[in-house]
């Protein structure tokens, strides 16, 4: 393939895919990591480039959303805190993982999520802050743990788990809850991961610069896109990328 062509499909589906993912809260390896595949790289040097291009995804996000100023300072480093641990934990597991089943079941999980969101017409819809207490934040610290054990590993739509999960046991409405996983999971869990994976895989650097260019302008304009149109219609994107992409998991 003509090498000006490759790097043209590169940028379309990483400018496509990481738009959708900042719309929606999670995603981007719906479209760009198969893509990448299909031009040739094998499982481990995709997942590598991938990982190391979404940061940018986070970096485009957080550009838009530090605008809008609703970023909890304490919340965001407990984030962090429970995160990148079990990123780099699973970063380094991921060539012990069976890659079939552990997709059949990630898929299945994928979409149930969509399906379960769909099926909750007000979840989302409003901010209302709950578990804030000690037992609270250790409970969802667990669950934010194993979110990022799966981000480490797994390449695509981990972020729409820590979505929901902010939305169902922190009470956070769409938006915010997106912004969060935009901002701590494209930003500082895939740069965690990104790091892990570049020490022990190979990248395709030469794609990276057309990838974070991509990344950064799909990041940024994903998260314009959902500040303007609102809960509903977040809710609505995050429903459709989740069914996808466990649909993309599964065959």
């Amino acid at each position: 393939m003509n090498p000006f062509i490759e790097q043209l499909i590169v940028f379309i589906a990483s400018l496509i895919a990481n738009t959708f993912s900042a719309l929606a809260g999670g995603g981007a390896g719906l479209i760009q990591f198969p893509v990448l595949i299909f031009l040739g790289l094998s499982f481990s040097v995709a997942l590598a480039t991938h990982k190391v291009a979404s940061v940018a995804l986070g970096v485009g996000a957080t550009v838009r959303y530090l605008k809008e100023d609703i970023i909890e300072k304490k919340f965001a480093v407990f984030m962090f805190a429970f995160g990148v641990p079990a990123v780099i934990l699973g970063s380094f597991a991921v060539v012990k993982i069976p890659d079939s089943l552990a997709k059949w079941a990630l898929g299945i999980l994928t979409i149930s999520l969509g399906v379960y969101s769909f099926l909750q017409q007000q979840l989302g819809q409003h901010y209302a802050p709950q578990h804030r207490d000690k037992q609270g934040l250790l409970i969802g610290g667990g669950g934010l743990f194993v979110v990022g054990f799966l981000n480490g590993s797994i390449a695509s739509g981990t972020g729409l788990f820590a979505t929901l999960l902010l939305i169902r046991w922190f009470g956070m409405d769409y938006k915010r809850a997106v912004a969060y996983t935009l901002i701590i999971v494209g930003l500082f869990w895939n740069g965690s991961g990104a790091v892990v994976l570049a020490l022990i895989t190979t990248v395709k650097w030469s794609w990276i610069p057309v990838l974070l260019l991509g990344s950064f302008v799909g990041g940024y304009l994903g998260a314009h896109l959902a500040i303007l149109k609102g809960n509903k219609w977040i809710k609505r994107s995050y429903e459709v990328v989740t069914v996808l992409v466990g649909l993309k998991l599964l065959f």
